[in-house]
């Protein structure tokens, strides 16, 4: 809102009506409310996803960060649906030791309502997506973003995420922090409430 008054908008032009991939989230998990917790999801359990090429393109930081995991899933079972870019990428760095005999299950790529059929279970998500960021704090699940930066500032603002950078010792030192119980509850913004579209649609009929 700030950034449209910046180019010039009028206050009668700008209408706040929360987050619309919020309205995805619920809608879908009403889809798959009735599925029970699928049996072999080992508790805790973490869930993962990691595929920003300035993670996964260089060699060292892709190193780091599997070496984090790896040290995580000694304690928490993590669930890592494993993106081609950064499973080709671990096969030409020579990086496939550190997905092995580990707690890290590395799955193929998973739809949308199937990952979110095993993170919504998680007790921490570690992450490099941005839409993950922002449906783990509509949920209330501890989300750690393992960037330098965010495009999600509300989600740590307000939310449950925590952005961790993207070296192992940093990664491990807020995993420390989350396992000695100073894990950040946050809350959920003002509109994220799965109705955003709802409110666009009376906006648009009153307008038009």
């Amino acid at each position: 809102m700030e950034n449209l008054r910046h180019e010039g908008k009028q206050a009668d032009q700008i209408f706040f009506v929360g987050n619309i991939m919020i309205d995805t989230l619920h809608f879908s998990l009403e889809k798959i409310r009735s599925r029970p917790m699928k049996n072999d999801l080992k508790k805790p359990c973490g869930a993962v996803t990691l595929h920003r090429p300035s993670n996964v393109d260089d060699r060292d930081r892709l190193r780091d960060i599997l070496e984090a995991l790896r040290e995580i899933a000694r304690d928490m079972t993590l669930y890592f649906p494993v993106h081609p870019r950064t499973e080709k990428n671990i096969r030409q760095f020579g990086l496939q030791d550190l997905m092995v005999d580990s707690g890290v299950f590395a799955l193929p790529p998973l739809s949308y309502l199937d990952f979110l059929s095993i993170w919504r279970h998680a007790d921490l998500v570690l992450t490099d997506s941005g839409g993950l960021q922002e449906e783990t704090t509509a949920l209330g699940i501890p989300c750690f973003t393992i960037r330098e930066n965010t495009e999600r500032p509300i989600t740590i603002d307000e939310g449950t995420n925590v952005l961790v950078g993207t070296e192992k010792d940093l990664i491990l030192a807020a995993y420390r922090e989350f396992r000695n119980g100073k894990r950040k509850t946050g809350k959920v913004p003002q509109l994220w409430d799965g109705r955003a579209a709802e409110r666009i649609v009376e906006i648009l009929a009153s307008r038009l």
